[in-house]
């Protein structure tokens, strides 16, 4: 056998039976089994995973290389000994617990041989209602400028590498990282490319939600969350000089890593890890936190990460505590100057700066909408729509000069209109089609992020809420107050489906479209029964 075109690292832990399903996948590929190499290793898994690898070595002769060793903690180690022993052309890192689309290696193989591109990302989907970023997948691009486009917050490791490219540069998984090593190994590899380009004309891999959520992204926790985002924002300030191409990658991780440990699940944490986050956070924002940076982000994680740099613990928690229990803080209007009237805010106890709560700045703020009731109607036409009352924090947005609000679920737009204002806010009613919800979920189901925007609605900023867009005005919409509408029922051809709106462990609104399937029955099931016990 010559040099393969590919080689396929899947690193294993635990992972029955949703190995066999990716394992599956890999050997169902287009691209044919004489152009592939995969390269499985074991990490001391204590299921029925190591025997599965060894039965499709057995089956495959020739194609698969399965290497077992001594659980590592993490899937640094596993992927950097898949990585040492790939000989193709270009490699390709699968989760085991995920899968591929059948011609998703001959396409990449194409793509990246065609625009000699050393980096190709290919479109990425959830599956089990898992949320994935999907703004980098707006378009198919040939060259993608790692500075200038959402690629910063798509660092995941699911990506085709050029292995030349990670040779010459000595590219690695950080080993001492049990969290997010791929990180700095993606953004090195992007770095450093010749070219980056992006696929977005297919399904090329799915990545999986386990319906039992055990796996260590899930279970993890803030002490080592936190830790990797100081070592995460250490090699990005390494890698990259200070300026604005430090900046736009340091953005999206001020925005997303740096600001979830920020989020409400703070308020149920022991004091000492409260003070330990708070602590770290304050340092780190004191360390690289820019205006450049602090532009780009939205009021509310502004707000967060200048109390952890320049307020108390209790300070930080009272704002969470505010957005958690109570929702968006009036707004106090100065001449020109807008603040949050957040607690503390020019508290003489407390002596905290107004730049702490000053959001004359940010363009999100009319968006940070607090949705105050939700339910299931029939429109006019006598269509299917769920129906959200929420509330701006501006009292009167059209007095205030600010520009008309859009709330989109993702790529899906609503149906805006105010149906009154007074001193607490503005309150609109939103409206979302059914039948549009289904029509973008796709057979394997869709979980989205609801957000407005400043300005109207526009696909390529609206995909996901939690983003580093203080520029362009988006924010998620919260629901502190409202429990979530009873699940909906309905049929898309020939399948059912269930259309939920939840919330987040911060509060923020998102609408989960699933179908059903008898696994996921059956692990509804044991939820249920697990909590009658």
């Amino acid at each position: 056998m010559g040099v393969p075109d590919v080689s396929v690292v899947v690193p294993v832990y635990n992972t029955m039976p949703y190995l066999t399903g990716c394992l599956r996948s890999l050997v169902a590929q287009t691209i044919g089994l004489d152009r592939l190499q995969v390269v499985a290793v074991d990490d001391g898994s204590t299921d029925a995973s190591g025997a599965e690898l060894d039965r499709f070595a057995a089956r495959h002769p020739g194609v698969f290389t399965v290497i077992h060793q001594a659980n590592s903690g993490g899937p640094a180690g596993p992927c950097n000994r898949g990585l040492d022993a790939a000989t193709g052309r270009y490699v390709f890192f699968v989760g085991a617990d995920d899968h591929l689309g059948p011609d998703a290696l001959r396409r990449l193989v194409e793509a990246a041989d065609a625009w000699e591109s050393d980096v190709v990302a290919g479109r990425v989907v959830g599956v089990n209602s898992r949320h994935i970023y999907q703004d980098i997948f707006a378009r198919t691009q040939a060259d993608v400028d790692l500075f200038d486009s959402p690629l910063p917050r798509s660092l995941a490791n699911t990506k085709l590498f050029r292995r030349e490219l990670l040779e010459k540069y000595g590219i690695r998984y950080r080993e001492d990282l049990p969290l997010g090593s791929d990180l700095p190994f993606t953004l090195e590899a992007c770095y450093r490319a010749r070219r980056v380009s992006v696929l977005a004309d297919y399904d090329y891999y799915y990545a999986v939600r386990r319906h039992s959520a055990t796996n260590i992204t899930y279970l993890s926790r803030h002490a080592d969350r936190l830790r990797t985002a100081e070592a995460t924002t250490a090699f990005i300030a390494e890698l990259i000089p200070p300026g604005k191409q430090r900046d736009a990658v340091l953005a999206r991780r001020f925005d997303h890593e740096i600001a979830k440990l920020l989020e409400d699940d703070l308020l149920r944490l022991d004091r000492e890890t409260q003070q330990l986050v708070h602590d770290g956070i304050g340092r780190l924002a004191r360390a690289h936190l820019t205006d450049g940076i602090a532009g780009q982000l939205n009021a509310e994680t502004r707000i967060r990460l200048a109390l952890a740099r320049d307020g108390a613990p209790d300070d930080l928690l009272a704002v969470i505590r505010q957005d958690a229990r109570t929702g968006v803080p009036p707004t106090v209007v100065e001449g020109d100057r807008r603040y949050a009237a957040y607690p503390g805010f020019r508290d003489p106890e407390r002596g905290l700066p107004d730049s702490c709560f000053e959001v004359t700045g940010a363009p999100d703020w009319s968006a940070k909408l607090d949705a105050t009731a939700l339910a299931w109607e029939s429109d006019e036409r006598g269509e299917k729509v769920l129906t959200i009352t929420a509330v701006s924090p501006l009292p009167d947005l059209a007095a205030a000069g600010a520009e008309p609000l859009a709330v989109s679920a993702e790529e899906i737009p609503a149906e805006v209109s105010a149906v009154g204002c007074g001193e607490r806010g503005t309150t609109l009613r939103i409206r979302f089609r059914v039948d549009e919800l289904l029509a973008g979920s796709g057979v394997t189901g869709q979980r989205r992020a609801v957000s407005a925007q400043v300005g109207g609605f526009d696909p390529g900023r609206a995909v996901g809420a939690q983003t580093a867009t203080g520029a362009a005005g988006s924010a998620a919409v919260r629901a502190p107050r409202v429990r979530a509408a009873v699940p909906l029922v309905r049929r898309r051809g020939r399948r059912l489906y269930v259309v939920t709106p939840v919330l987040d462990d911060s509060g923020r609104l998102m609408i989960s479209v699933v179908p059903v399937t008898a696994s996921r029955v059956a692990a509804q099931l044991r939820r249920t029964l697990r909590r009658t016990r």
